[in-house]
């Protein structure tokens, strides 16, 4: 019999015999002291950053979330992270973040990828997922992406052979392949998902991929009870917009996460909506989960419609991280009523209504 039989089995008995079920349970056990507020670096970003990080403060204020933040100005085009920030972020354990612009060229380095590097947040979490009322090409989308953050192509090892001639060299590492693919089926295994699929293009890079690949046969051994398979990375992408409900946890290196992550949030309902985070083994870093498309544009500042869902989900995401489960439920379960009743929709999701507005809606939705 499924849940929802019982659950209206329970109801009906309920009402025949004049007793009330009690309907909440025992989620989080807290040990004394774990009430207290907790510190959060908080990262306002650029261009429609400081907007969706206001949402989330405002939200936070609302429901008299545990948490406060530490404000720190950090913007794209900075040459290196300002002073402060990584001893912040290292005492707090935990920081939310808007976009930041990554310049195009002229060998300035990505902040975004220094501050990984930096913090050894090895893994990356995209969760991308169908949202009741929101239309989408796809049902039964539920996918979660877990990408190597700290090599790969993103390693910044890219020089000048000749003029005209510019190398960039691939890193995998069998330590680097072997966490991420530890990292994914945990997450599996505690998430109670089903099966881990491993991203690659070991056809052609036979060694460099053809390592992430042993690497995560080897952790799969490990863990029977889920299922494994395998997909050269072009076909993943023909299968994701053609039948994404196949998928459900995806491990993959460093670009090809980027490219899937992107690819399963358009489908799913699109990048607005999308929670996401960076993970190590001592630090955490909560964001939009696919890119921030619309960091960069002028008119969404200007008109202030930028979407804050998906910094919203993410910093549910950062509550449960934080042991804090019920404000966590309370702030997820209110976005998705907005999103439910579709009356409140910036933009990029057919509406016309502001950040602002939305913020309201899902604070007047707060049990």
């Amino acid at each position: 019999m499924s849940r929802q039989s019982l659950s209206l089995l329970k109801n009906l008995r309920s009402i025949a015999t004049g007793s009330k079920i009690q309907t909440r349970s025992v989620t989080y056990m807290p040990r004394p002291g774990d009430g207290k507020p907790r510190p959060v670096t908080l990262i306002p970003g650029d261009g429609v950053g400081p907007l969706v990080t206001n949402a989330v403060e405002q939200v936070m204020e609302a429901m008299h979330a545990p948490v406060y933040f530490e404000p720190f100005e950090v913007h794209g085009d900075m040459k290196s992270l300002p002073a402060g920030l990584l001893e912040s972020i290292k005492k707090n354990k935990v920081c939310l973040k808007g976009g930041l612009k990554t310049p195009v060229g002229g060998g300035v380095s990505s902040l975004n990828v220094n501050l990984r590097k930096e913090l050894d947040l090895f893994a990356s979490l995209v969760n991308c997922f169908n949202l009741p009322g929101l239309a989408s090409r796809h049902e039964n989308v539920d996918i979660v992406v877990i990408r190597e953050n700290t090599e790969g192509e993103y390693a910044g090892l890219e020089h000048e052979v000749v003029p005209g001639v510019v190398e960039s060299l691939k890193v995998i590492t069998k330590f680097c392949s072997e966490r991420i693919a530890k990292y994914a089926f945990e997450y599996a295994y505690l998430n109670n998902r089903k099966k881990v699929t491993a991203v690659h293009k070991a056809n052609i890079m036979k060694l460099a991929d053809g390592l992430f690949l042993e690497s995560c046969q080897e952790v799969a051994k490990k863990y029977p009870s889920i299922a494994y398979n395998e997909i050269i990375v072009d076909n993943c992408c023909m299968q994701l917009v053609a039948r994404p409900e196949q998928f459900d946890v995806m491990v993959t290196p460093n670009l090809y996460g980027n490219l899937v992550a992107n690819t399963a949030a358009g489908i799913a309902g699109g990048t607005g909506v999308m929670p996401g985070g960076n993970v190590g083994a001592e630090y955490a870093v909560f964001e939009q989960g696919a890119s921030a498309g619309n960091v960069g544009k002028d008119t969404t500042e200007e008109q202030k419609n930028a979407n804050p869902v998906a910094l919203l989900l993410s910093s549910a995401m950062m509550l449960r991280h934080l042991q804090f489960p019920s404000f966590a439920d309370r702030l997820e379960t209110a976005v998705k009523r907005v999103i439910s009743e579709g009356k409140c929709r910036t933009e990029d999701l057919g509406g016309n209504s502001t950040t602002q507005e939305v913020v309201d809606a899902v604070i007047a939705n707060l049990d």
